[in-house]
């Protein structure tokens, strides 16, 4: 069991990655158009490139796991990508996160731990 959660931690790291890496890569675009010049825009930005790898992994890894492990163990898992999505709010973009979500994330963690069990 604690391999799964090994494993869907590691996926759910890059599962969040990519919503990390997604939010850089918009930030980086300009206002939408359908012009030629967005869409070369678009398909050169970086970090867009890098949120393509990072969902192509977590997607590898998931199908991994659910060939391997039962899917009412690792599907309710999956929501790691909640507690890896708000500290990399903190630590990467600043956001200030209220003392509630604090509560509410240490009851996904809790969660987690009945499941594993």
């Amino acid at each position: 069991m604690w391999r799964l959660l090994g494993l869907v931690s590691l996926q759910t790291i890059f599962l969040s990655g990519v919503q990390v890496l997604l939010k850089l890569a918009l930030s980086k675009l300009g206002k939408f158009e359908w012009t030629k010049a967005y869409l070369i825009s678009v398909l050169t930005n970086w970090w867009l490139l890098a949120c393509g790898i990072c969902f192509g992994i977590a997607a590898l890894l998931w199908l991994y796991i659910l060939k391997r492990y039962p899917l009412n163990q690792a599907y309710p898992l999956e929501s790691l990508s909640y507690v890896f999505g708000m500290i990399a709010a903190l630590l990467i973009f600043g956001e200030a996160i209220p003392f509630y979500r604090w509560i509410g994330l240490v009851l996904v963690i809790l969660g987690c731990m009945l499941i594993i069990r």
